[in-house]
Formats: C-alpha cells, sequence, structure tokens
C-alpha cells in the first residue's frame, strides 16, 4: 500500500505529479530511491532539476469575473521574459488567475501559511474529534487528515484544478515547467469579492497595488 506522506515526499524530491509518483513506489514497491530512478528512467522526474533555477521574470495578470463581481490579480514567474511573453505561459497564467477566482484560496501554498493558523485549525479538528466520540487514540491520525483536506481547501497549489479534477494545480505547474523548460512559480495573488473585504493579501503586493492606483 502506498502511502500519502511517501507520495508526497516523492514528489518533494522529484516535482513528478500525485498520479505519476504513486505510480513509480508501486512499481518500485515502497523503495524511495527506486522510485526517484523509475520516474528519472520515464523522463517524468526532468522539471525537478528546473526548480531550483530562479524565476524572476513573469507576469502579473488581471482577471475580472462574473459581470464585475470577483477579481483576481496574480503575479506567476518565469526564468525568462521571453517565456513570459508567449501564449503557453499567458494561457496558464489566465487559467490560474480563474482557479483563484472559482475556488477562492488563501494562501499560495502550505509554506505560506502562518504557523498560529495551523495551530488554530488543529485545535478546532482536535475539538471536533472530541465531540464527535472517535477514540483517542485515532485522534492523532484523523486530525492530520483532516489538515491535509484543509490544506487541499485553501493552498492554490494543492487544490484540484478546475479544468481537470485527475490533477492538482501543483501538477499543472509540474507539467508547464515540463513542456515550456523553465522554472515557473506562483509568487502571489489577491482576490477581491464585490462588497467584502480581501480573501487573500500579501500585503506588500497590496501595498503595491494600492500605490499604483492612487498614481494612476
Amino acid at each position: 500500500m502506498v502511502s500519502a506522506k511517501d507520495i508526497k515526499a516523492l514528489r518533494e524530491r522529484t516535482g513528478a505529479g500525485i498520479l505519476d509518483c504513486k505510480k513509480a513506489l508501486a512499481e518500485a514497491e515502497g523503495d524511495m530511491e527506486a522510485a526517484v530512478d523509475w520516474l528519472r528512467t520515464k523522463g517524468i522526474a526532468s522539471a525537478a532539476k528546473k526548480s531550483g533555477r530562479i524565476a524572476a521574470e513573469g507576469l502579473v495578470h488581471a482577471y475580472i469575473h462574473a459581470g464585475g463581481k470577483i477579481g483576481v490579480l496574480i503575479e506567476v514567474n518565469s526564468e525568462t521574459d521571453f517565456v513570459a511573453m508567449t501564449d503557453g505561459f499567458k494561457e496558464l497564467v489566465h487559467n490560474i488567475a480563474m482557479q483563484v477566482a472559482a475556488h477562492s484560496p488563501l494562501y499560495v501554498s502550505a509554506d505560506d501559511i502562518p504557523a498560529e493558523d495551523i495551530a488554530r485549525e488543529r485545535d478546532v479538528q482536535r475539538a471536533r474529534v472530541i465531540e464527535e466520540g472517535k477514540p483517542a487514540a485515532m485522534a492523532d491520525k484523523i486530525v492530520d487528515g483532516r489538515i491535509n483536506k484543509w490544506h487541499k481547501e485553501v493552498c492554490l497549489l494543492d487544490q484540484d484544478y478546475f479544468r481537470d479534477e485527475e490533477k492538482s494545480v501543483r501538477d499543472l505547474l509540474t507539467d508547464a515547467v515540463a513542456t515550456i523548460g523553465e522554472n515557473i512559480k506562483v509568487r502571489r495573488f489577491v482576490r477581491w469579492n464585490l462588497g467584502e473585504g480581501l480573501e487573500k493579501r500579501s500585503d506588500d503586493f497590496v501595498a503595491e497595488v494600492m500605490s499604483q492606483m492612487k498614481k494612476g
């Protein structure tokens, strides 16, 4: 049985998609190194070699949805301006902006969640487990599972991609890296709902936007 923990570890090492990692671990009978070699043999792990390269170019893209009721501003980085100007990259950025509009993520990835927010969510889920009368011995495992599910709800990269729910947004980026040949990174985004506050804010990003609006 391939565990979710091993799949995650293999993804972090190789940049390969969930399904590919699961298949690699199954083929390797759970051997992590053999699974890495399997992915490399298939050419699936090639994108991981690009993940450490600096992505300092890219686009800031605005997307307005639902007759002006929802707005998204997103920054996606590439390594070169040449790639940033291609139709394929522009389409990728547009689709990710649509994902933000449709599924309201709060963070780019789990790494961006403040420790206090994670602790608060764990406390809430642990209280739920107790309220539901679940066995105390199973509490930590249940809470871990619910935290992982929460990540899929609030983290953009962990969400199911709205055009193909068999893959995550992270998988979408990995595929794009393999196709385009450059490192690609979602840096930040903001999402507005008409009449409400920002659903996601990166303070420096918002400050820049507001400053430019005042100048304009």
